[in-house]
């Protein structure tokens, strides 16, 4: 089953979270100085790791491509990754760093198209690197504790249509799908969108019927 939830609750499916690196010369440069700290990344990873935060909501609309897809964000009792952030195996982060030398990706499931999202990853991670995004500190708190303690979080789109907006402003993102293809995308999935808009589904009927006049 591909779909990212086909029940509330405990019908909960796992999403689909990368992890990546970078090597030069068969060096990964997301390795930490352990003369400076043994678990910070290195400053490609951490500029790296500034890019896609940057980017994560223009990016979202690629890792989470269905309506479907923010059923599974707005799950949030399953760790679900709704917050541009990043920690130490902190799972209530967009981004983790799971081991030296590498960062975990986890606003994506299993309905994404990974060469799509491969690309798109390369560009925000490209475009920290060229222009020195600083990644701010890792946050080891719970991110809710984080906020209840007055910490200022950027909040990932909810819904398709919010995603896709946010991607039509970014244009880094953008340039992942060259020529005709982020017309193709942006037709395909606003089209998606508005036809589930315009759905009236057993929710509809269940909530609104008895308040017929």
């Amino acid at each position: 089953v591909f779909h990212p939830e086909i029940a509330t609750g405990d019908g909960e499916l796992p999403g689909m979270p990368g992890c990546f690196t970078y090597k030069e010369g068969g060096e990964n440069t997301f390795m930490p100085d352990p003369s400076i700290d043994e678990k910070m990344p290195g400053p490609i990873g951490l500029n790296s790791i500034g890019g896609v935060i940057k980017h994560l909501p223009a990016l979202t609309s690629i890792g989470s491509s269905t309506v479907n897809s923010y059923r599974r964000l707005w799950d949030t009792g399953f760790w679900a990754p709704i917050f541009a952030d990043w920690g130490y195996q902190n799972r209530t982060c967009a981004l983790r760093v799971s081991a030296p030398g590498r960062f975990e990706y986890r606003s994506v499931d299993s309905m994404v198209n990974p060469y799509l999202m491969g690309s798109a990853l390369l560009k925000a991670m490209g475009d920290g690197i060229d222009n020195n995004i600083d990644a701010g500190e890792p946050e080891e708190r719970n991110i809710y504790a984080a906020m209840e303690a007055g910490k200022q979080v950027t909040k990932l789109p909810m819904s398709l249509g919010d995603a896709m907006n946010e991607l039509a402003n970014d244009e880094v993102i953008k340039s992942a799908m060259p020529d005709e293809m982020y017309k193709v995308y942006h037709h395909y999935k606003t089209d998606e969108w508005e036809r589930f808009n315009h759905t009236v589904t057993d929710w509809d009927m269940e909530t609104y019927l008895d308040c017929l006049p």
